[in-house]
Order: structure tokens, then sequence, then C-alpha cells
């Protein structure tokens, strides 16, 4: 999974790292394993971007649908005359692929390594153990430099790599299938808002299954599972309108 700060400045950040939290907690409500693979934080505490992976029983078929534009409505608490602001984060969620399902050729990847940045003090990384692997062919950069070893650096990055690599060529297959038929709960289209988290109202509402709980305090606890559950009955219930229209239409073909 991956959430990028978006409109918003630091409040956006902030709510990013709040999504993080949700998200980790959530994973512990089920016995899932959350294992972060790349991060990039903010002076206040918040995230201009976090990659990481989660494990665990039916993780994806749960996770997919968080995919898409989340918006809070609050008083930052950077705010003196205390307005409501609205800020966006985005969410990706990819499957994790294996190497035999993702071809990787050594020649398409630049590999640079670097020294490690941070804080400084004493884990301050003194040793060229960052890599930066680049995908020749489409551009794709991955950074990694959470471990201290360059190995297990390159291996979280590539981990990395090949899931985007598949999400850029599984949102080649949805686009194409996008023409012929419009999913109800999207695409996983990035620029389409999913999510409204309202503070003021304690109220969280999802646009796509017009669904709103007003237990937003809960759900930010990682209290999700009424959320997710209905995106994925609601995911199952659109298939099978899908394949039964197709059917449908296979049988009328055949008697003209």
């Amino acid at each position: 999974m991956e959430i990028r700060a978006g409109t918003g400045g630091d409040e956006a950040a902030l709510f990013a790292a709040d999504l993080f939290r949700m998200y980790s907690r959530y994973a512990e409500r089920r016995g899932w394993k959350i294992e972060v693979m790349e991060g990039s934080g903010t002076e206040l505490g918040g995230y201009r971007e976090i990659v990481f992976s989660v494990t665990g029983d039916a993780v994806y078929e749960c996770m997919r649908w968080e995919s898409g534009v989340h918006r809070v409505q609050r008083v930052p608490a950077t705010e003196a005359s205390g307005r409501i602001h609205t800020s966006a984060v985005t969410v990706a969620v990819l499957p994790e692929m294996e190497e035999t399902e993702v071809d990787i050729r050594d020649q398409d990847l630049r590999i640079d390594v670097m020294r490690s940045g941070g804080p400084g003090g004493q884990s301050v990384n003194t040793t060229d153990s960052a890599v930066r692997i680049t995908h020749i062919p489409t551009g794709l950069v991955v950074h990694c430099q959470d471990e201290k070893s360059q190995i297990k650096n390159k291996a979280k990055a590539m981990r990395i790599l090949r899931a985007r690599l598949y999400e850029l060529e599984d949102s080649k297959r949805q686009a194409e299938r996008a023409a012929e038929r419009k999913s109800m709960i999207g695409s996983g289209d990035r620029s389409e808002r999913i999510r409204t988290y309202n503070f003021p109202q304690n109220r969280v509402t999802d646009h796509r299954i017009n669904l709103t709980l007003y237990k937003l305090e809960l759900a930010m606890e990682g209290d999700i599972g009424e959320l997710v559950d209905a995106l994925v009955r609601s995911a199952r219930e659109e298939m099978m309108r899908s394949q039964s229209e197709s059917s449908q239409a296979a049988a009328g073909d055949r008697q003209t």
C-alpha cells in the first residue's frame, strides 16, 4: 500500500500519517502483518509518502477498494483561527507479485547506491546502503534506505518495483475493460474522490456506495470493518450482475 499527501500541505501529510495509523490498527484487528518499505516524513510528524506491505488472509480482497483519493475536513492543529480546512490524501493498493509473475530484465534496470539520509546522530548511516532502482523502459524509480544493509534495501526496492510494474499493466487492462463497462465502484482511479472524513460531524462517507457512518473517531482507531465489508459485498454484487448481463447478452446472440 502507498499513501501520499495531496492538496493541503502539512495538514495533508498529517492526515497521511493518520490513515497509516488507521490501517495499522485495522491490520492488528485482522491479525495481518505490516512492514514499512519506504517513507518520507515531515517535521510535524506527518508523511509526504509512506509505502508499506500488508500480509495475511484475504488482504488484497479487502484492501483493494481503498485505492483512490481520501478527503479530510477538519480544523488543523496549525490553524489558529479555528477554520475548517479540506485536504486530500492518495492511497494506492497494489498486489505484490512473485518474480515469475512480472518479468524484469537485468538490462532494463539502473541501480544506484548512495549514503542514506537521516536526522544524524548515532543512527546516521555512514555506508552506501541506500538503493535507487530505475526501470529504464517505463521510467519508474524506487528508492529504499530503511535498512542498514544494501542487500535488504535492494530486495525491498525490487518488491515495490515489481508491484508497480504489475499495477501499470493492470491499469491498462482495466482501462480497456472500463471502455466496455464502467464499474459501479470505480477502477481505483487515483483522481476519483472515494471517501470523505468529516471530523466536526464525526462522519465518514464512502461516496461509491453512498454509505455514511457517524463514528469517525472509532474508524480512525482502525474500526473500519463495516466499511470494508460493505465495499467487498458491493464489488461481489456488481460482478454477479455483470456476469449475468454478459450471459443474457450471449444467449441473445445465440438466438439471433
